[in-house]
């Protein structure tokens, strides 16, 4: 398997522009439930699971649960978007084969695509960070930084999810990425509870998660505990990203040509 350099040109925002303006009319429907989800995740287990659990960690529940609802909002809004959202494009609609037929490239439309999967990642992301802020849950400016960290992690999740897009037969297949792998993330990355408390080799599997790292950034914005170590966090969603990247464009570009 020999990943070569993506052929990206300035046409790729084009591919971007494209779907935003799709986005623009659907973006109420769209908004609204993945609004919802975490919303409902913050009342049943922020108020009621956190009226058992008054602190975590020397802060109260609510305040250690809502930050990493930011994280784990932005992750599936990009994977989703790079899975179902791009098999639909390429395997239904035909959008990469309509694209494909102009001066762009494959590997255009496979960047465009992952920056519209970290565009919602950074949106619906936001959109959390602005209730949690209007509950008085954000406790620090810092958390101005929260959208700039969540486009990285959103590329990130990106290129993962359209590396499995390029991978699968059919849309089915999809259950497989989201239960062995979101899932999982979602669960066992700090979100919920410490994974201090977990076992050790479980801990060693949860440091290497991109969704870890996430988590601690937006948590530690949130509440305005800043240190040398989220540059090590947000290091480490670089180094993920740069590792991965290649992928999703070998992939692809197999499929697409076959």
């Amino acid at each position: 398997m020999i990943f070569t350099k993506p052929d990206i040109s300035p046409l790729v925002w084009q591919v971007l522009k494209r779907n935003l303006l799709v986005f623009r009319k659907t973006w109420k429907v769209n908004l609204t439930f993945n609004f919802l989800e975490p919303v409902f995740y913050l009342g049943a287990l922020g108020f009621g699971l956190g009226a058992y659990v008054n602190y975590m960690e020397g802060i109260p529940y609510l305040n250690y649960l809502a930050p990493g609802l930011i994280a784990s909002s932005a992750m599936f809004a990009s994977a989703y978007e790079c899975t179902y959202g791009s098999f639909v494009r390429m395997e239904f609609q035909k959008t990469y084969d309509a694209i494909m037929a102009t001066p762009a490239s494959i590997d255009d439309v496979v960047m465009g695509d992952m920056l519209y999967g970290a565009f919602k990642s950074v949106l619906y992301g936001t959109v959390i960070l602005i209730v949690i802020s209007m509950l008085g849950l954000v406790l620090s400016p810092w958390a101005l930084l929260i959208p700039p960290v969540l486009a990285v992690s959103g590329l990130l999740f990106a290129a993962l999810s359209m590396t499995w897009t390029g991978l699968v037969p059919n849309i089915d297949s999809f259950n497989y990425f989201f239960s062995l792998i979101i899932t999982p993330l979602f669960l066992f990355s700090g979100v919920f509870f410490p994974i201090a408390v977990m076992p050790a080799i479980i801990q060693k599997i949860a440091w290497m998660s991109p969704l870890y790292h996430l988590v601690n950034l937006t948590r530690s914005l949130v509440n305005g505990n800043v240190g040398v170590s989220l540059a090590a966090d947000f290091l480490w969603l670089v180094v993920v990203f740069l590792i991965v990247v290649p992928a999703p464009f070998y992939f692809l570009r197999r499929l697409l040509v076959k």
